[in-house]
This record gives C-alpha cells, sequence and structure tokens, in this order.
C-alpha cells in the first residue's frame, strides 16, 4: 500500500516545466504538494531528518566516510546499510522465477517478472544501483515488479558481480551477457526480440549505458532503449565536465541538502577505488560520458533527482546524445536526492518514474 495519496501522481503529471538547452528540450517535475522553489521534497526532508535523529552524527545523518582507506573499507557493514524497505504496488498477478544463467565470468543469478499478459512482450533488463559494491535485486524486486506490470513487459533484474571481490569490468559483463540470453533465448521467453531495453538507477544506469555502448559497438543492435536512473556517468574528475555547487539552487534545508552532496562525493572516491582498482577512469565502459562519440546509441531516457551530486554528468550526457541526434528524454524530478527509487511505494516520485519507463517501453512498440 502507497504511503501517500494517488492524487499526488495526477500531480507530478501536471506540475510540469519544459525548459529548453541549446540542444535539448527537458521536462522539470515540480514537487506535488508544495509551490516552494529551492528546498526539499517533504517526504524527502522527513527521512532525512529521522536518519539524523537516529545516527545523532551530522545534521542530515550521512556516514563520515572522509576518514576510511579502501584497504580498512567496512564493506559488510556498508553493504548491509544500502537499500531501504520498499512497498509492492502491483494490483494483478506477477510471476517471479528465480534462474542462474552461464555467463563468461560464470553463473549470473537473475529474477524473471512475468506480467499477466499474452502475447509476444517487450522485455527491460534491469540493473540495481549501489556503487557497484553493493545494493542487491531485492531493493529493486517492488520497482521491477511494477515495471513488469506497468509496461505489460518481462522484466529480467540481474544479481551481477560487485567489487572489491570482482572489480571492473566483471559487473559490466555479466550486465552485457545477461542482455545476450534474454535475446538469445527470446523465443523460449516469449520475448520480442525487437523490443529489448536495459535500464538501471545509479551505478545500474552505468552498467545499462556501458551495455548499450558494447551492443552499438558489436553491431549487435539488441538494444532499442536505455533508461538511466540518476546514473554514474563520470568516474573521477574532467575538466570537461566539473561539478559546480552553484548549479544547483538552494533556498532551503541546506543543513541537510549539503551534507548529503558532499557525502555522495566522498564516497564516490571510494567506490571508485574499490571498483577500478588500477584500471582507466577514463575507459567509455567506467565514464560512459567521456566516450568519443554517442551518435547510434539507442533511444535514451535519463531520470535526475535535483539534490543529487549525479545530476549534472546526467544532464551532461542526454545534451550529448540529443546533439549527436539520439532521440532523447531528461526527466529531472524537484525537490529529491539521490537513490530515491529506493523508496518505492513511499516517494510518488519513484512510481511516477516507473510510469515514464513504462509509457516510453509502450511507445518503443507502437513505433515498430
Amino acid at each position: 500500500m502507497r504511503q501517500y495519496d494517488k492524487k499526488l501522481l495526477t500531480l507530478l503529471k501536471e506540475r510540469v516545466t519544459i525548459r529548453t538547452t541549446e540542444h535539448l528540450t527537458y521536462m522539470e517535475k515540480k514537487i506535488p504538494d508544495s509551490e516552494g522553489a529551492g528546498e526539499l521534497d517533504p517526504r524527502v526532508l522527513q527521512l532525512m531528518m529521522e536518519g539524523a535523529a537516529k545516527s545523532g552524527g551530522g545534521a542530515a545523518g550521512f556516514p563520515d566516510l572522509s576518514e576510511v582507506r579502501p584497504e580498512t573499507f567496512p564493506i559488510g557493514a556498508i553493504r548491509a546499510g544500502m537499500g531501504f524497505p520498499n512497498k509492492d504496488l502491483t494490483e494483478t498477478k506477477v510471476s517471479v522465477e528465480l534462474l542462474k544463467i552461464e555467463g563468461e565470468g560464470g553463473e549470473i543469478p537473475i529474477r524473471i517478472y512475468r506480467p499477466a499478459v499474452t502475447g509476444l512482450l517487450p522485455a527491460v533488463v534491469f540493473f540495481h544501483g549501489g556503487g557497484f559494491i553493493g545494493g542487491s535485486p531485492d531493493v529493486v524486486e517492488n520497482p521491477c515488479r511494477s515495471l513488469a506490470e506497468k509496461a505489460g513487459a518481462l522484466v529480467v533484474n540481474v544479481d551481477y558481480r560487485l567489487a572489491p571481490e570482482h572489480p571492473f569490468p566483471a559487473g559490466v559483463l555479466d550486465c552485457y551477457d545477461a542482455v545476450q540470453w534474454v535475446y538469445r533465448h527470446a523465443d523460449e521467453l516469449g520475448v520480442d526480440p525487437s523490443r529489448i531495453a536495459v535500464a538501471g538507477d545509479s551505478a545500474g544506469g552505468n552498467l545499462a549505458a556501458g551495455c548499450a555502448q558494447m551492443d552499438r559497438d558489436s553491431g549487435s543492435g539488441m538494444i532499442r532503449m536505455q533508461a538511466l536512473i540518476y546514473p554514474v556517468l563520470l568516474i573521477g574528475e574532467s575538466a570537461a565536465y566539473p561539478w559546480r555547487l552553484e548549479e544547483y539552487e538552494i533556498h532551503r534545508h541546506q543543513e541537510y541538502i549539503l551534507p548529503g552532496l558532499e557525502a555522495l562525493r566522498g564516497a564516490g572516491q571510494l567506490f571508485q577505488a574499490l571498483y577500478l582498482q588500477g584500471h582507466d577512469p577514463a575507459n567509455p565502459l567506467v565514464s560512459p560520458l567521456l566516450q568519443e562519440s554517442v551518435e547510434k546509441l539507442p533511444e535514451t531516457l535519463i531520470v535526475t533527482a535535483e539534490y543529487d551530486m549525479l545530476r549534472l554528468e546526467g544532464e551532461a550526457y542526454a545534451g550529448r546524445l540529443a546533439e549527436a541526434g539520439v532521440r532523447t528524454r531528461l526527466i529531472r524530478y524537484k525537490g529529491m536526492d539521490h537513490a530515491f527509487l529506493d523508496k518505492y511505494g513511499i516517494y510518488p516520485q519513484a512510481e511516477d518514474c516507473i510510469d515514464e519507463i513504462a509509457s516510453m517501453m509502450g511507445r518503443l512498440s507502437s513505433s515498430l
């Protein structure tokens, strides 16, 4: 059951501002029940206040990782603290099948969600977030269930290998192997092989973008669409794409917004060391924003959160794609912070995000 009135979903679809940059027209979705600007959504603020009260350490309750080093990184504790208990919002039967498929690096556990519809289905291969070092299919279980129902699609939730035990490129290779498996087994899965999409949140968005690159470069043409939810697209620093705090409009709740932005920046440096372990951060499969050409990539949806450190790179990537002639849709959710999909059923924006992916899958179907 939702922890919000369903009318907030309607308001999210109505309270929209269309903005235009040099190469891209994008959509800002306002906080559904507030007229304010430069502030947190009240649901985000409430959870941040509760987190600060429980932790007792820092205004917003964010962990201080500034003094932690890769060799002493508490990987077990960090993994245990990732994700958030969320809600199953499905209203019809969605069956779930657990499988292990063979990849180049060994067995890959997957979960297959099948909606109660007939006929050939489109497919979405979904990759969870977690900084490449954590997260699990459990965290995105409920969003994947809903996506299967709302899109009338087969959804495959991939349990790819994690760093530091399995550094780059293990994770992205697992993900690409999963896409290839769906494509090769389309007939027995009841999937239309011409309607396969990839999607992911945060690090999972990075892996989805990597799969789209590999597919384009190989000439396979398996992937028709990519949905990147607050994706990691730039690991490390880049003079071409600097991070600037002044790009964020902040009028209220600075004591919560600023620590959240800085915490993610600090954590990102650690995650980089654990994930790359000597690999070049400028590798386009590590930092898709830095790839030489983004031409001929599939139709793309990029979703960003207003108060997410990753927002600027996501929006820069959307601009590059649009400039290169890739059909691109960018949505920015006002008042949101990073990882809002984890709060599925708690934040209306998380459900609206799944609605947007489902809608894009529907347009993909109708364009054939």
